[in-house]
């Protein structure tokens, strides 16, 4: 972990960043700029030791944020209730240009983004140079197109402003703050159908937010001009249709299935550059299925 530092993390409320936040204040002078819709999630975040600035990161107006942090975390992800390319685009990719230059002087800046910008290449494991595409059209419209904006306008203000630049591609984040597993074992306990794609089994390869405290402080080491790319995710790759039959055994619930094309397809990533760069990620996934359920609903174990 980074100790006695100056960091910024944008979006600091969301799944990942909430408890990534957290963990980097206990040892750093930590900021977090968001709407801050959610007037319990910042007195958490200040109980922590965060300074709250509200602000609208699209708009460009960081005038109650300094400009000497040491790090820049940028964590924030926006999407429109309805889809709304140009506000989505306003939020996700214009939002890191303008704050990469009023941070311009920072050692090193961080851009999560997805394994979601990745064209579909079904369960062979994806690598950084493979081609992008409009993976997640079929959920989220705007989404994979925003993230791959995003990422070249990073790319670019890292030239620009000469500012060492990393980016992240995040394949299937969860833990004790939630995920998309959590959202599955909730269907099992309402009995709801879980989708799945017709093209099974629906493989991904998940990283525990543990592992993502520990991963990203070490990646800004290797921040660089031009902006270098990772894929962030674990070793095990492992499939929807696997995991919630894990989750129904530890809380006595029968996932009910329901194939359909109208869902996302596998997004299996290769993290070989990650384990060379910082190392593999350490949480195994049945492990972190069990802590999640045990922090989040722990009467439901059977």
């Amino acid at each position: 972990m980074l100790e006695d530092k100056k960091v910024l993390v944008t979006g600091p409320t969301g799944q990942v960043a909430f408890p990534f936040t957290l963990a980097l204040a206990k040892n750093n002078d930590v900021w977090g700029a968001a709407r801050f819709s959610d007037p319990e999630k910042r007195q958490a975040l200040e109980d922590g030791g965060v300074t709250c600035v509200a602000t609208d990161l699209g708009s460009g107006e960081f005038d109650d944020l300094p400009t000497d942090f040491d790090y820049v975390l940028n964590l924030a992800v926006a999407r429109s209730p309805e889809p709304d390319f140009d506000a989505d685009l306003r939020a996700n990719a214009e939002a890191v240009g303008l704050l990469m230059e009023h941070c311009r002087n920072a050692k090193a800046f961080l851009h999560c983004s997805t394994t979601g910008v990745y064209y579909p290449k079904g369960r062979d494991p994806l690598v950084e140079n493979d081609p992008l595409g409009d993976n997640h059209r079929v959920m989220m419209p705007t989404y994979s197109i925003a993230k791959i904006s995003a990422e070249a306008v990073a790319r670019t203000a890292a030239r620009l402003y000469q500012l060492p630049t990393i980016i992240t591609r995040l394949n299937t984040p969860y833990g004790n703050n939630g995920g998309w597993m959590y959202y599955h074992l909730l269907m099992m306990k309402n009995d709801v159908e879980i989708p799945i794609h017709t093209d099974g089994p629906n493989v991904y390869t998940p990283i525990h937010e543990d592992d993502i405290i520990e991963l990203f402080p070490a990646l800004l080491d290797h921040a660089s001009v031009p902006a270098r790319i990772v894929n962030v995710c674990g070793q095990e790759h492992v499939s929807i249709e696997e995991w919630c039959k894990f989750m129904g055994e530890l809380c006595d619930l029968e996932p009910r299935f329901a194939p359909t094309t109208n869902t996302l397809e596998s997004v299996v990533s290769d993290n070989a550059a990650q384990q060379e760069l910082v190392g593999p990620a350490k949480v195994n996934w049945q492990e972190g299925l069990r802590r999640m359920i045990e922090a989040r609903h722990p009467d439901w174990l059977a």
